[in-house]
């Protein structure tokens, strides 16, 4: 899956990173964005998850990446992450770098991951959001369920989008 958009004076593309390089990238962002602007340690940041993922991409078109984000699925994931229902993938780590923000860039890694979620036979997609967000994913689809709770000491809600 590649998908090349224009955001600001620069084209980006949005992809599945295939290569080590390309989730190397994908760490980087989320490192930019979660450890260093939202304070979240590094330890919490990356689990035993990242090595089964299906990690999404988007770059510019000079090499510089703008975002980032993964699908869990699966039985290994589908316990803790789904309420244990297999059909259900986990978008998770969703992350844009403050130059890309309202540019389109959180979309594009959404979507991406949706698609993603279908090529793998998935019916539904989940997430745990920063309440901050929930507005940015009601509009793409998705509806809160269950109580607020704190993940890394923010405040979170569980959404879900049919696919």
């Amino acid at each position: 899956m590649s998908d090349a958009r224009t955001g600001g004076t620069h084209a980006y593309t949005v992809r599945v990173a295939e290569d080590p390089a390309d989730r190397e990238a994908c760490f980087a962002v989320r490192k930019e964005v979660f450890v260093r602007e939202q304070g979240v340690p590094e330890d919490l940041e990356y689990d035993a998850y990242d090595a089964g993922a299906v990690h999404v991409l988007a770059i510019r078109e000079d090499g510089v990446p703008l975002g980032a984000g993964r699908l869990l699925y699966g039985p290994e994931v589908a316990g803790e992450k789904t309420g244990g229902d297999p059909s259900v993938g986990s978008l998770g780590r969703l992350a844009v770098t403050r130059e890309a923000r309202g540019l389109g860039v959180g979309v594009a890694l959404v979507r991406a991951i949706e698609e993603a979620a279908r090529a793998r036979g998935l019916a539904a997609v989940d997430l745990h959001a920063q309440t901050q967000a929930l507005g940015f994913y009601e509009r793409l689809g998705y509806e809160a369920y269950g109580p607020e709770d704190i993940e890394a000491g923010i405040p979170h809600r569980s959404m879900r989008r049919s696919l």
